[in-house]
């Protein structure tokens, strides 16, 4: 027995309010059920963003097959790791990730100044399709931003099998006055390409979160990119007016308006 197509509940089942406010979320709220489970093609988006996630954590950062060659070149980028040799070892200890390895520290020294206002960091983290998806349209922001308010940035570079705690050696060795870590956030069912931003003035050896402040769901559904880049702008210039960072800097109100 042939039978038409099946409606999608969007469009049959749901008042046009319900179907405004799941255009609002990418949280899956108002699915319906096949008895009592939910229905097949809710199940299969399921399965592809768990199986996108999974793929999110395990992937290794290229520079190159990231970002391309293009804009390798044009921002100088150059790629750095931690203590971290691959990617188990990465997720199973999570202090290796806080530390350069000897190597990558005397290239960073190498290869970028001392004293910047600004220091731009990129990190693989727990999502690699989130940097590769979010970087490109945000870092030049970043870089123009910085430039109309005079500031002299350093030189970005890429940092593989990265932990947010990596930001103190940063400070120790750049002494940069306000350091942003963009990098990947943990994956989700909503998303596999939400990228953070970590923030924090002069860090150095043992800060920790609380003196770190945090920008995070970048990506198309979230927290955009010329957004974020005026609200990571915007946080740096606190930090520099009040000298500080973490719990004791909120960002301003019109910002979040």
């Amino acid at each position: 027995m042939a039978h038409g197509p099946t409606k999608s509940l969007v469009t049959s089942d749901l008042s046009e309010r319900l179907q405004k406010i799941r255009a609002r979320t990418p949280a899956r709220i108002l699915m319906g059920r096949a008895g009592a489970a939910y229905r097949t093609n809710v199940q299969l988006e399921l399965r592809e963003a768990h199986a996108a996630a999974r793929d999110a954590v395990r992937a290794e950062m290229d520079l190159l097959s990231v970002f391309g060659e293009t804009f390798v070149r044009r921002w100088e980028l150059f790629e750095v790791q931690t203590r971290a040799t691959g990617k188990d070892e990465y997720l199973l200890r999570p202090d290796l990730g806080r530390h350069f390895d000897e190597s990558s520290r005397l290239k960073i020294q190498e290869c970028c100044l001392r004293g910047c206002d600004l220091q731009i960091v990129i990190g693989d983290g727990l999502s690699v399709p989130a940097v590769s998806r979010q970087v490109p349209a945000l870092l030049p922001l970043l870089y123009a931003g910085a430039k109309e308010s005079g500031w002299k940035a350093g030189r970005t570079f890429v940092i593989r099998h990265c932990r947010v705690g990596i930001l103190n050696e940063i400070g120790a060795l750049l002494d940069p006055r306000v350091v942003v870590l963009l990098i990947g956030e943990r994956p989700g069912l909503a998303t596999a390409e939400s990228l953070s931003a970590y923030m924090a003035y002069r860090p150095r050896e043992g800060h920790s979160d609380a003196d770190r402040n945090l920008i995070s769901n970048i990506h198309a559904r979230g927290v955009t990119s010329t957004r974020a880049a005026a609200r990571i702008l915007n946080l740096a210039a606190q930090m520099m007016q009040a000298g500080a960072s973490g719990y004791s800097i909120k960002e301003t109100s019109h910002m979040l308006s």
